[in-house]
């Protein structure tokens, strides 16, 4: 999947934790968007519900959040989106700075297949 080996290649990071990390980012963008306009990520990248089904179970997240929260940039206001994956990201062994460096290679690659709407889609989602 050329997703995956993109993030591999630009990260260091296993094919399983790469499926993973992207699979709870989709997860979450799918989480948040309609079905019209998830149908239109789905569209560029048809391989994203099995992405989806690799994306492990976000577990512990309790007391962990607050801490996240700061080192992913957002304030108590924001502990939804993006630190809410810190949970799953941990669970495959990478830390919560990594959702970090996943974000923007997802994005160019789903620029590149579906446009700028398609990641704007997901850059409302994920900012």
């Amino acid at each position: 999947m050329e997703l995956i080996k993109l993030l591999v290649d630009q990260l260091g990071v296993s094919d399983e934790q790469a499926s993973g990390g992207a699979g709870l980012i989709f997860k979450l963008v799918k989480d948040k968007l309609g079905a019209g306009d998830f149908g239109q990520i789905k569209n560029a990248v048809p391989e994203v519900d099995g992405l989806i089904d690799s994306a492990p179970e976000a577990k512990g997240l309790g007391g962990m959040l607050g801490g996240l929260a700061s080192s992913l940039g957002g304030g108590a206001g924001k502990l939804g989106g993006l630190a809410s994956l810190a949970g799953g990201f941990k669970n495959l062994n990478l830390d919560a700075g990594m959702i970090q460096k996943f974000v923007p290679t997802i994005l160019s690659f789903v620029q590149s297949k579906g446009g700028d709407s398609v990641k704007g889609l997901l850059e409302n989602v994920l900012k």
